[in-house]
């Protein structure tokens, strides 16, 4: 209480006036005042016009009774002055609902319109002056945007002329802008990044379309000009145009002023010039140089196309120690992707599942696997290349590879890597099988895949071997090993088909299709197999597919004019055939068989071109020679025939015909003397042809030579040898017919002398038995042996005495009987004489045995293969024109 302060009666109180308010706050006589009261009933527009003109409302002033006593008259009902009210005469504007539509002008009976519809349509709006300069510049720049925009997306479809166009349009369009900034004096507002955008795509452009040279003067302008910022970096484009131009010199120059320009910032971009560098270097030989930049990179940042690039440059200087080293380093540059396991679910997380299955196949997954593709494939690529170089056989070094691999972070290459060495082993000069198929046989005991990729392998050596059931059997280990491998089911339809199961090998043929629907080689083999079965529509569905996935194979089209050609469509063959010559133009079969069926519709004319053309590639066709000498005999051009002819008999100089055709072009030509001595050689080497003598003895006569009554001499000779020669054949058919049934009656006829048996069966022996009387067998033996040897006994007598007969009566004729003397015998005596002849040389001809009628060829019927492209490689040449499907890891 010391402390406490007591006001005086004369100090002012601090809490004063608090209890004092202003009357026109009280809010409690609200419901006896009528003006407001009657302001609320006409609220939201239906309250009559406020005015202060007219007394006695709540407008005007009233008393007001309080509590208070008696209040000052207000001008409304709070006691605050009313907006618009009378005050010292003056009516004061309404402005504080100017906003709401309201005015101070409003009079009785007008309408609420605070929008002001009812005064009509509002007025246009006022337009932009467009002629102003400012407004030109921007509408300009606009212009200049948009052609820049559509020559981008122009050089993405591909159009690269209209992207040059549209480039070279914005910068006509940026130089009249630059030129209207300078009129109005507004130069220094000019939008350079516009300027450097115009003339950088110009610049793209220009290289796009191999237009050098512009490229290089539009990038100098850029570069030139310091207004531009790092527009050094452009150089590294014009070192890449002078790459192109193989100018190295200039394209280095430029890389290192690039690369000058570039600060250590930018560690990135100062990597990838370098590496631009060493494949400069490499291209003009200075491996040096080259291995200079390369290991730089991989001290720098390592990475895998550069560590490629330093094995090649090693190899090529043949530095068996830095190869090693530079393998090492490949297989540990990092690739910089994450680890595959975080693409498998580790928890039952729905959400985290959810997510992990939305990312599996998003596009940074899938750069991820192409990235580590890409090294896989270099790995394997420097194992193949630098394995015969580093150790001194090539599977030592293969070995020490594979163990480095094993010791990586690329574990799973190594299997294919060994797969790798067996197949290197066939590519090379000796063909090491033997290593090979040792090699693909230890990994029968590995991991599923490597097991199916080393037995299909396996199974396409062996079928190339033609060992038909290893190959089956390696094929069906492969399936065992992974039943959705196309090309383990190919080779097994492939064994199959070897077996003329068609239907069996068409069912694996589809499995591999369902399997893999871009296997290539099943929907080949599965046309060929339809082929076989008849089926031709099926085999044109098959090969038209082919067709549509591989545009250019030659195979392909053959075989659809070929099913053409066999559904009797030969107008669609011709066209087929037609786009095979488009992509072979120089093989002579397509041609030949492109003559061959114009022959066949009749015209000649084209017939003879591509006949033409398939002799002119291949001149060794002796059916093209044929058809092409015949053609030059039906249109009377016998001297053009003849070099065909020729040709002929130099290919088969044992074949009489093509020189008799010779020498008739001659004498069709009018020649005879040229024929004769053709004639003539072919006689000295043919003398018992008998059209040549007939030819011989006819131009004798009709040129009036002597050697007619000789070649007369020879042509009666021959004819009566070949008839002497087709009587023996003749009868030595009819003696052996003869012959065959005496033997068939004589086994019949001859029976034991022994007492007859009571049944036919009790001397036959049935299969299983034995006979019942070892005595009674004999017995039969010795008898059939017997009169076998007394019946060749009395054929042998009479053979020798025909043989000496026909001896003594042919050398009789022969000798001592001219042509002449013959003529003067009567016609009985040379009737009886060669009756006799005959008749002896048939005697003692010799009994054939008899011909088995189903060894015989069929005149006429010509079996033909499937037909198999004579161009194909080792691969895909196989029995049958079927496709193998070899698991090569390259």
């Amino acid at each position: 209480m010391e402390n406490v302060h007591l006001a005086a009666e004369n100090e002012d109180d601090l809490y004063s006036g608090y209890n004092d308010y202003n009357p026109t706050f009280d809010n409690e006589e609200l419901d006896n005042d009528i003006g407001f009261q009657q302001a609320v009933r006409t609220s939201h527009g239906r309250r009559p016009p406020m005015t202060a003109k007219f007394p006695g409302t709540a407008i005007g002033a009233r008393p007001v009774g309080t509590s208070y006593g008696a209040r000052t008259q207000m001008s409304s009902s709070m006691g605050r002055p009313m907006t618009g009210a009378v005050q010292d005469g003056a009516a004061r504007p309404m402005t504080a609902v100017r906003a709401a539509g309201y005015s101070s002008a409003l009079t009785r009976g007008s309408t609420f319109d605070p929008l002001g519809q009812s005064k009509g349509p509002a007025p246009a709006l006022e337009a932009k002056m467009e002629d102003s300069p400012e407004e030109k510049i921007k509408i300009l720049e606009k212009k200049v945007n948009d052609l820049i925009e559509e020559s981008c997306m122009a050089y993405s479809r591909g159009d690269l002329q209209l992207s040059l166009e549209k480039a070279k349009e914005a910068g006509r369009k940026e130089r009249v802008l630059v030129r209207q900034r300078e009129q109005t004096g507004t130069a220094d507002h000019i939008n350079l990044d516009l300027t450097y955008s115009v003339l950088f795509n110009l610049a793209n452009q220009y290289a796009n379309n191999d237009m050098f040279q512009e490229a290089l003067n539009t990038y100098s302008v850029i570069v030139k000009n310091k207004m531009f910022s790092n527009a050094g970096r452009l150089k590294v484009n014009m070192a890449n145009i002078y790459f192109k131009q193989k100018n190295y010199p200039k394209a280095i120059k430029f890389y290192r002023m690039a690369l000058d320009q570039i600060s250590n910032a930018h560690k990135e971009m100062r990597i990838k010039i370098m590496q631009n560098i060493g494949v400069v270097f490499v291209k003009m030989g200075q491996y040096s140089d080259a291995i200079t930049s390369f290991e730089h990179i991989m001290s720098e940042c390592p990475n895998i196309k550069s560590g490629f690039n330093l094995i090649l440059c090693y190899y090529a200087i043949g530095d068996r120690d830095r190869m090693k080293k530079s393998f090492q380093k490949l297989i540990s540059a990092p690739l910089g992707i994450d680890d595959e396991d975080k693409y498998i679910p580790a928890s039952e997380d729905p959400h985290t599942n959810m997510v992990i299955e939305a990312i599996k196949n998003d596009p940074l997954h899938q750069m991820e696997r192409d990235r580590k593709s890409l090294a896989e494939k270099y790995i394997m690529t420097s194992a193949k290349l630098i394995a015969p170089a580093i150790e001194n056989s090539f599977a030592a070094g293969f070995d020490w590879c594979v163990d480095m691999v094993k010791s990586s972070q690329y574990v799973e290459l190594a299997n294919d890597l060994e797969i790798n060495k067996a197949i290197t082993y066939l590519r090379q000069r000796d063909f090491n099988q033997e290593e090979a198929v040792e090699t693909l046989k230890t990994f029968e005991k590995k991991d599923s895949r490597v097991k199916s990729a080393a037995a299909t392998n396996l199974s396409f050596l062996y079928f190339l071997e033609k060992d038909f059931d290893l190959a089956d059997r390696y094929a069906d280990m492969a399936m065992s090993a992974d039943r959705y491998n196309p090309a383990a089911l190919i080779n097994k339809g492939n064994t199959v088909f070897v077996r003329q199961d068609y239907e069996k090998a068409g069912e694996f043929f589809k499995e591999a299709l369902r399997n893999d629907s871009s296997c290539t080689e099943g929907l080949y083999n599965l046309g060929l197999t339809y082929k076989k079965l008849g089926r031709l529509d099926e085999a044109l569905d098959c090969f038209l597919k082919l067709h549509a996935i591989l545009r250019n194979c030659a195979q392909v089209m053959f075989q659809l004019a070929c099913l053409y050609e066999m559904l009797e469509d030969p107008h669609q063959a011709i066209d087929w055939l037609m786009q095979l010559i488009s992509v072979t133009p120089t093989d002579p079969q397509v041609l030949a068989k492109l003559g061959e069926l114009y022959d066949t519709e009749g015209d000649k004319s084209q017939a003879f071109q591509y006949y033409y053309e398939s002799f002119r590639y291949f001149p060794s066709n002796i059916d093209v020679i044929e058809w092409l000498g015949a053609y030059y005999i039906d249109t009377q051009f016998c001297e053009k025939a003849i070099q065909y002819f020729e040709r002929a008999t130099l290919i088969q100089p044992t074949q009489v015909k093509w020189q008799l055709m010779v020498a008739s072009c001659y004498r069709r030509s009018g020649n005879y003397q040229k024929a004769l001595d053709t004639y003539k050689d072919i006689h000295r080497n043919f003398p018992e042809n008998v059209e040549c003598l007939r030819f011989l003895v006819r131009l004798c006569t009709d040129m009036g030579l002597k050697e007619v009554q000789e070649y007369a001499t020879k042509l009666k000779k021959v004819e009566k040898m070949k008839e002497i020669r087709e009587q023996r054949v003749k009868s030595g058919r009819e003696s052996s017919a003869r012959g065959r049934r005496e033997g068939s009656a004589g086994s019949v006829n001859t029976q034991p002398l022994r007492t007859p048996p009571k049944s036919s069966s009790d001397f036959e022996v049935r299969p299983g038995e034995r006979c019942r009387s070892g005595r009674d067998s004999r017995l039969h033996t010795h008898t059939h042996t017997h009169t076998h040897r007394e019946r060749h006994t009395q054929t042998h007598t009479q053979s020798c005495t025909h043989s000496i007969l026909s001896l003594l009566i042919l050398h009789l004729v022969t000798f001592h009987f001219t042509f002449q003397q013959y003529q003067l015998l009567s016609f009985t005596v040379r009737l009886i004489l060669f009756s006799c002849l005959s008749l002896c040389v048939s005697s003692c001809s010799p009994v054939s045995p008899p011909v088995s009628t189903s060894s015989l060829w069929t005149p006429g019927v010509e079996l033909q293969p499937l037909p198999v492209w004579s161009t194909l490689p080792l691969r895909e040449c196989l029995v049958g024109g079927l496709k193998m499907n070899t698991f090569y890891i390259d």
